[in-house]
């Protein structure tokens, strides 16, 4: 699924301004076959779907809200993929749980459109953090986001514990019009593509949204997670290295392979969101401004 080359031939087609959809004749492998691969091909260029790039509001995490959505909407996105955590620097569930109706009013007045939602709370459990989901449900409907993403339960959880609870948090998610996704990540449950894959086929309309990082830079790296595209309503980009330290690397110095990814989720129809999801971390040894712009470019390249 990862590769190792590639990126010098994908910036020096940026450099000149080429487009760079990939050649479905490479991905014949997983669609059956050169002549059923061939039909692929076809079928999802007469469809026109249509796939988007967004960017996190995690890539400006040392800025306010309000400046963070303004300096995406200057970078031309076209969508924001937005964070609402606990303990993140933006937005918190418990400020929506407060207020829906005026946080509604606060985002719309940033004029840009929402792909997802990235929730995650301190804990999983009680009434409180109920209430705050329906709320989160609730203002994603009043801004037509479609996607909800939240994390999976930490690796070692009983399963049958967790498909209930996802079961539930997918009911309520419904009710709001929403697709519900578990994002990929090596402390939960999903960083076992198996186990990822399992808890989509036991909840119903359960999705996952997929950040390949995880898989190249886990313990158990490099992941195979071919099987996982089917389930996939969402994904999270940025260039990643081997090693534990290498999961976040300047743009075209790591071995994600976006045109492949790009390519396995065509063949699935799918017809989201890619978002860019270069963290604004403390640590960085780049400037991550750059290398946003960077990877949105690379990315409209490719769709």
């Amino acid at each position: 699924m990862l590769a190792t080359d590639g990126h010098c031939r994908y910036l020096a087609c940026l450099s000149k301004g080429k487009s760079l959809w990939p050649s479905m004749s490479r991905y014949h492998a997983i669609a059956g076959g050169p002549e059923r691969g061939d039909r692929a091909d076809r079928a999802l260029l007469s469809e026109g779907i249509a796939v988007y790039v967004a960017c996190s509001t995690l890539c400006f995490g040392r800025l306010p809200l309000d400046e963070a959505l303004r300096t995406i909407r200057d970078m031309r996105f076209a969508k924001v993929d937005l964070a609402l955590r606990a303990e993140g620097p933006h937005l918190r569930p418990e400020e929506v749980l407060a207020d829906v109706s005026r946080m509604a009013q606060r985002l719309k007045s940033a004029n840009v459109q929402f792909a997802a939602f990235d929730l995650a709370f301190d804990t999983y459990d009680g009434v409180e953090v109920r209430n705050q989901l329906r709320a989160v449900c609730r203002l994603a409907r009043l801004l037509a986001v479609p996607v909800l993403s939240v994390p999976a339960a930490a690796v070692g959880a009983d399963p049958n514990v967790e498909v209930a609870r996802l079961t539930d948090w997918q009911k309520v998610a419904e009710g709001d019009g929403l697709i519900l996704t578990v994002s990929t990540h090596t402390d939960t449950m999903t960083g076992d593509a198996n186990c990822a894959a399992e808890l989509c086929r036991r909840v119903p309309g359960l999705g996952l949204t997929l950040d390949p990082s995880y898989y190249l830079c886990g313990p158990h790296a490099p992941v195979n997670f071919d099987h996982l595209y089917p389930f996939v309503r969402h994904t999270r980009l940025r260039d990643s290295g081997t090693k534990p330290e290498e999961f976040q690397v300047r743009v075209g110095q790591g071995q994600i392979d976006y045109a492949r990814v790009i390519g396995c989720l065509q063949l699935q129809g799918y017809d989201r969101t890619l978002s860019v999801d270069v963290r604004d971390i403390p640590d960085s040894t780049f400037p991550v401004d750059p290398e946003v712009r960077k990877l949105k470019y690379l990315l409209e390249s490719l769709i």
